[in-house]
């Protein structure tokens, strides 16, 4: 007798809505390379999450895809965009990769620490803000950058910076 309990199938853990939304990414690929649609399915289910994925939720993706487990946990470890922990309602990506170094990241970067008292990979006690270093964010013409939410903000300064914070709180 196996003393190992059985994982929930896909069915189970993920709603209809993310199931049909995961279908549509599938359906971008040949039948037989449904796995290719993991970093959009990664992607459904983080949204429908809050922001985030749960080890049972990239289970379910790795099941829903017919995957091994660790495939999607490679996937989504390896992406700065999937988050294994909640985030707060607004994630602030700030580029720190050479363009953007060199056009002044690093002040752009003291700035929002201070403005929001928190560092990165923290979020701020009201939830509202965390804030990320990524490594590109492939907007090397408007350096220094961030990214919130789907929105790129370039050519940044900190007056440029307080404006778009103000506009989210």
């Amino acid at each position: 007798m196996s003393t190992r309990m059985s994982k929930p199938n896909a069915s189970a853990i993920l709603s209809e809505e993310t199931r049909t939304a995961i279908d549509h990414w599938i359906a971008k690929y040949p039948p037989e390379q449904k796995q290719s649609a993991v970093m959009g399915a990664l992607t459904v289910v983080q949204e429908a999450n809050g922001g985030w994925l749960t080890t049972e939720l990239m289970d379910a993706v790795a099941d829903y895809l017919e995957m091994a487990p660790i495939a999607v946990y490679e996937v989504a470890t390896f992406y700065s965009m999937y988050e294994l922990k909640p985030v707060g309602e607004h994630k602030i990506c700030v580029c720190t990769n050479v363009s953007c170094m060199l056009c002044g990241s690093d002040d752009i970067v003291a700035h929002l620490k201070k403005k929001l008292g928190i560092g990165f990979g923290e979020t701020t006690a009201d939830n509202k803000f965390t804030l990320k270093e990524v490594e590109c964010l492939g907007a090397c013409g408007g350096a220094p950058m961030m990214q919130i939410g789907r929105e790129y903000h370039e050519n940044l300064t900190p007056e440029k910076v307080d404006g778009i914070v103000a506009k989210l709180d």
